[in-house]
C-alpha cells in the first residue's frame, strides 16, 4: 500500500478515546512487517502467542516504553487482529 493511502495506525480506530498505552501498542504493530503480521494465527495459544512476539514480559505483559498500564495478552491479541483488519492482511 502505498505510504499516502497507509491508514494513521496510531489514532484508529477513531471511535476509542485513547490513553498513552493504547498509542503506544498500535504504533508497535505498525513497526511490524506484513510478513510478520501474516505468521499469527488467531487459533494460537496465549503461550504461542507470546513466544512468537518474543516482547513479553516475565510477569505476562508486552514490553513497552512509556506506558501508563500494563497490556496483557487478551488485549494485545485484541488489538493485533484489528490492526492486520486495518492493513487488509
Amino acid at each position: 500500500m502505498p505510504a499516502a493511502e497507509e491508514p494513521n495506525y496510531e489514532t484508529l480506530p477513531d471511535t476509542l478515546n485513547m490513553d498513552e498505552t493504547d498509542i503506544s501498542v498500535r504504533a508497535y504493530f505498525s513497526r511490524m512487517s506484513d510478513d510478520r503480521l501474516r505468521e499469527y494465527r488467531a487459533d494460537w495459544t496465549d503461550d504461542r502467542v507470546i513466544a512468537w512476539d518474543g516482547n513479553f514480559r516475565s510477569d505476562g505483559a508486552l514490553m513497552l516504553v512509556c506506558c501508563e498500564r500494563d497490556v496483557e495478552i487478551a488485549e494485545y491479541r485484541q488489538i493485533l487482529e484489528e490492526h492486520i483488519r486495518l492493513r487488509r492482511l
